[in-house]
């Protein structure tokens, strides 16, 4: 397999150094480029036909939201995905960039490894809906799990965080599984995970609490436009997972 085109756009040229040699050292990456001007950046994407761009919002001359808003224009040639890695963690700046086609926004400190996951994750996701989704189709079912997740604010380094996307998946694939969450979700997620039902029920209960204490229910209900959560009602593992579920297979029966 080809390895994955990554380009980095960063003002700080010690990220930069330090991704460019732990992301080289993988042999499934390449990193293409790297640049701390903001302004050329749609330049060097262009140039260099990168699968994956890792972008920071606050850049000099033009921030990554205006660098969002170039790569979106029609006539722009290159499309790659892009990852938001960035010291910013407001709501309303993670809505934005969600909004102008970031398939992941990732806060600083951030960890390599967890990165390098994502851009394998991400690159997979597009390699898939090339051959598998039909023009105009919308974002891959990964990628709108993966946003409403980090834009509700469930941390991707928790246990619960992964399980709970296998959780959605398995409801997405057949839905009776979520009347049979005890005898048959929470089991075949630990046979995956190599670890025990237990373990992942409390993993994901865990997971929602943390999300309800940070309390970005808002920002989720204004990217759906109605009220999808409630402060007030914060849902079980099978109302959240089913929640989830049933939104997405409703965008894909509507697309």
């Amino acid at each position: 397999m080809d390895k994955i085109r990554v380009m980095l756009a960063d003002d700080n040229r010690s990220i930069l150094k330090l991704l460019t040699d732990y992301l080289d050292r993988q042999d499934d990456v390449e990193v293409v480029s790297a640049v701390s001007d903001g302004m050329e950046v749609p330049e060097a994407v262009a140039a260099c036909s990168p699968d994956i761009l890792v972008l920071d919002i606050i850049m000099p001359r033009q921030d990554g939201f205006m660098t969002l808003e170039k790569l979106n224009a029609p006539d722009f040639p290159v499309k790659p995905k892009v990852i938001v890695l960035t010291g910013l963690s407001r709501d309303d700046f993670i809505l934005r960039a969600l909004r102008l086609g970031a398939s992941y926004y990732m806060v600083k400190p951030f960890d390599l490894a967890l990165l390098h996951a994502r851009i394998v994750e991400i690159a997979r996701d597009r390699q898939e809906a090339a051959v598998a989704r039909p023009a105009g189709a919308g974002e891959s079912v990964d990628a709108q799990i993966t946003n409403l997740f980090l834009t509700l604010g469930i941390p991707a380094h928790i246990k619960g965080y992964q399980y709970l996307r296998e959780a959605v998946r398995m409801v997405l694939e057949n839905h009776d599984v979520i009347n049979r969450i005890t005898k048959e979700l929470y089991p075949g997620i630990a046979r995956r995970y190599d670890t025990t039902a237990s373990k992942v029920e409390r993993a994901m209960r865990h997971a929602i609490e943390v999300a309800w204490q940070r309390g970005r229910l808002e920002t989720v209900n204004q990217m759906y436009g109605y009220k999808v959560f409630k402060r007030e009602d914060k849902p079980t593992n099978g109302e959240f997972i089913a929640l989830v579920s049933d939104k997405i297979s409703m965008g894909a029966r509507s697309a």
